[in-house]
């Protein structure tokens, strides 16, 4: 089912595209990220996975990589697919991740291969981020 925004579907569509990429040689299971930054850059990433659990890398944090490396700092919207029965939802970790570089109304969509979404916000995934507030007395 197509997205009726049309830049959240061009989010999607890198996504899916840098799915293809994953290197999943153990559980089989691909996921693409793909962020936009203020600048309106889209940055994306996929899970690769070592031999050496945990030592793999997340989707999100791929891409939350290539943003850093391209000079960009504030994420603006977030795509994340996979081939699941339903939404696949960032990982506890990559949920910190996203709220280092996002506010809590940035929109995150969920979607499958199949084309369900499921559209959320970075603070609706990480209620209560730790953030620097908590530094406060540091």
């Amino acid at each position: 089912m197509p997205h009726p925004d049309a830049a959240t579907a061009a989010l999607i569509a890198a996504a899916t595209a840098v799915r293809d990429n994953a290197h999943v040689p153990y559980s089989g299971f691909k996921v693409g990220a793909a962020i936009r930054t203020a600048d309106g850059a889209i940055h994306i990433g996929c899970n690769v996975e070592n031999v050496a659990y945990p030592e793999g890398t997340c989707a999100e944090a791929g891409a939350i990589a290539a943003m850093c490396a391209a000079g960009a700092r504030d994420i603006l919207a977030v795509a994340v697919i996979a081939d699941s029965p339903q939404p696949v939802s960032p990982c506890g970790g990559c949920r910190q991740k996203l709220a280092e570089f996002a506010s809590g109304d940035t929109p995150v969509t969920l979607t499958t291969t199949d084309g369900a979404v499921l559209d959320t916000t970075v603070g609706a995934l990480l209620p209560g981020a730790f953030d620097l507030d908590y530094m406060s007395r540091v």
